[in-house]
C-alpha cells in the first residue's frame, strides 16, 4: 500500500509539473513576435487572406481558448478548418506544421527512432562503463588503476562532445576508414548496419557521459566502504567480490540511478550536438530546423514532447530508486 501512494504521488507529481512547462511553453510561444499566419498566407498578405489564415489556424481565438485547444488535441485530436478544405490531426496531436503541411506527431514519430537508438545505445555502453570503472578505482583506490581511471574521467569531462566527434571522425573515419562517419540505417532494414553506423555516435557520448559516472561511483563507493554494514560483511567472512558486489553497488546504484534517469531522459530528448555533428535526423535536428525556419507549431510540439520524455525519465527513476531503496517509498508513504 504504501508503495502504491509512492507512485500515485510521484506520477501526480509528473502531471502537474508537464502541465506547468505547456503553460511556459505555451507562453513563450504566444509571446514571441513570429506570426504562423503570416508566414502561411502567402504574398501579397492582404488583411483578409491574413485574417483567414489566422482563422483557419485557430489563432484568432484567446491565447487560453488556443492553450485548451491544444492541451484537448492531444487526447482527443483536433481539426484546423472547415468544409472540405480542413485539417484533421489524430490523436496524440502536438500541433501541425504548415509549412510541412504535416502532424507535428507525425514529424516526430518518423525522427525518433534516430533519437532513441543514439540514447539507449550510448547510455548502456557509458553506464557499464562508468560504473565499472568506478568501482574499480575506489577498489584498487591510490594504485596505478585508481590514477589512470581517474586521468580518464577528467579528461573526458573536459572535452566537449562535438570535439570528441569530430576527432573520432577524423581518426576512425578518414584516417583509418574503420566505421561510417555519418548516416543512420533503420534496424527494421539491417541490424548489422544499424549498429554499425551508431558505433561511432555511442562511444563518443559513453566517453563523454561515462567519466561523469567514474568519478561519481568512485566517491559513492569509497563512502559505503567505510560503513558498518561493510566491515559487518567482512567479518562475517564474505568474500569481497560478494561484499562490493552486492552490499556496497546496491547502495551505491541509487544516487547513479539518478542522475542516469536525468541524462537518458535529456539525451532521449534530442541529442542535438551528436545528431549534428554525424548528420542524423533525430529530434535534436528536428528542433534545429524548426527553429530555423519559424515553425512556431512544430517549435512548441517538439518541446513539449521532449519535455515529456524527460519528466517520464525521472517518474522512472522514481520507480527505480523505491526498488533499490524501500525505505524511500515508506518515507513518502
Amino acid at each position: 500500500m504504501r508503495r502504491t501512494r509512492f507512485l500515485a504521488g510521484r506520477l501526480v507529481s509528473m502531471l502537474a509539473v508537464l502541465v506547468v512547462i505547456s503553460l511556459l511553453t505555451y507562453a513563450v510561444f504566444f509571446l514571441l513576435p513570429s506570426d504562423p499566419a503570416q508566414m502561411s498566407c502567402g504574398k501579397p498578405c492582404t488583411p483578409d487572406g491574413l485574417a483567414q489564415a489566422s482563422a483557419f489556424m485557430g489563432f484568432d481565438k484567446p491565447w487560453w481558448q488556443q492553450y485548451l485547444d491544444f492541451v484537448a488535441g492531444i487526447f482527443r485530436g483536433r481539426s484546423f478548418g472547415r468544409g472540405p478544405a480542413a485539417v484533421h490531426c489524430s490523436a496524440p496531436c502536438f500541433g501541425y506544421s504548415f509549412q510541412l503541411n504535416q502532424p507535428v506527431t507525425q514529424l516526430i514519430w518518423a525522427r525518433i527512432p534516430v533519437t532513441f537508438s543514439i540514447a539507449i545505445g550510448a547510455a548502456a555502453l557509458w553506464l557499464v562503463l562508468g560504473v565499472s570503472l568506478g568501482v574499480l578505482a575506489a577498489v584498487r583506490k591510490g594504485t596505478a588503476i585508481d590514477r589512470s581511471a581517474m586521468a580518464f574521467a577528467v579528461a573526458g569531462v573536459s572535452a566537449p562532445v562535438y570535439l570528441l566527434g569530430l576527432l573520432g571522425i577524423l581518426l576512425f573515419g578518414f584516417t583509418l576508414d574503420l566505421v561510417p562517419v555519418s548516416g543512420y540505417v533503420p534496424l527494421t532494414e539491417s541490424p548489422v548496419d544499424w549498429a554499425w553506423h551508431l558505433v561511432l555516435p555511442w562511444c563518443v557520448l559513453a566517453l563523454f557521459t561515462s567519466a561523469v559516472y567514474a568519478r561519481l561511483t568512485r566517491g559513492q563507493m569509497l563512502e559505503v566502504l567505510e560503513e558498518d554494514y561493510i566491515r559487518t560483511a567482512r567479518a562475517k567472512g564474505l568474500t569481497e567480490r560478494k561484499v562490493v558486489g552486492w552490499h556496497a553497488l546496491r547502495n551505491v546504484l541509487i544516487p547513479v540511478v539518478t542522475v542516469f534517469g536525468s541524462d537518458l531522459g535529456q539525451l532521449l530528448g534530442g541529442a542535438i550536438i551528436t545528431e549534428r555533428v554525424f548528420s542524423m535526423q533525430g529530434l535534436g535536428s528536428l528542433l534545429l530546423q524548426a527553429v530555423g525556419t519559424g515553425d512556431l507549431p512544430l517549435v512548441l510540439g517538439t518541446v513539449l514532447f521532449s519535455a515529456f520524455l524527460v519528466v517520464l525519465a525521472n517518474f522512472a527513476v522514481d520507480v527505480v530508486y523505491g526498488a533499490l531503496d524501500p525505505r524511500v517509498s515508506e518515507t513518502s508513504g
